[in-house]
């Protein structure tokens, strides 16, 4: 079972929907014990990071979701999941993320229309299990208006041209995150879950 979790953002059953139709059985979960029991975790959101990391904290996932990280589960944050995973958003002054990545979120700066939304190219930086059967360069959905600086440029699987680069994938080892959504961006979008979904398996 792949957990989504719950912490009240984003589009949860559009994610679990899309893993549905590519084969796999997912869950929305919003209590850390049964999260604790899925072989794959997915943390999705929309929305600010202040009130996220507060809506984790309180449900007592921000230690859930360290804990499947480190027993190395299959992990994938999606947009301002993503986000979360590293240790500092710009996002109304300064607030700490879940620290599992060096780096900083920021707003986007230059002089571009904000949020960025629509459809943008990827290019891959280097080669991973997420973007298997994928070509580089394929387009992908994104609705957002802050990005990941990652603190270690190895992290570093994706970027993305909006005015100038900004890194729109990550991996290390287990944990993957991508700043798109994969759940509203048609055949290739399902293609990354689908790939999510056989890591997962395998474990």
């Amino acid at each position: 079972m792949i957990a989504i979790i719950d912490y009240g953002m984003g589009n949860l059953r559009s994610v679990q929907k899309a893993f549905e139709r590519v084969g796999f059985r997912a869950e929305v979960v919003r209590d850390p014990a049964r999260m604790g029991q899925a072989r794959g975790v997915v943390l999705p959101g929309v929305g600010a990071f202040r009130d996220a990391m507060d809506n984790l904290i309180a449900a007592g996932l921000d230690r859930a979701v360290k804990e499947a990280i480190a027993t190395g589960k299959p992990f994938l944050g999606i947009c301002l999941g993503l986000q979360l995973l590293f240790e500092v958003s710009e996002e109304f002054g300064s607030t700490p993320g879940l620290g599992i990545f060096p780096g900083r979120v920021r707003r986007i700066h230059w002089e571009v229309k904000i949020p960025h939304m629509g459809w943008n190219q990827v290019f891959f930086q280097k080669e991973i299990s997420l973007t298997r059967g994928i070509p580089d360069g394929a387009t992908f959905y994104f609705v957002h208006s802050y990005y990941v600086d990652p603190g270690d440029q190895d992290l570093v699987a994706g970027v993305t041209t909006y005015g100038q680069p900004f890194t729109s994938m990550v991996n290390r080892g287990n944990v993957f995150g991508i700043q798109f959504h994969p759940e509203k961006s048609s055949t290739l979008g399902l293609k990354i879950l689908q790939n999510f979904g056989e890591l997962v398996a395998k474990c």
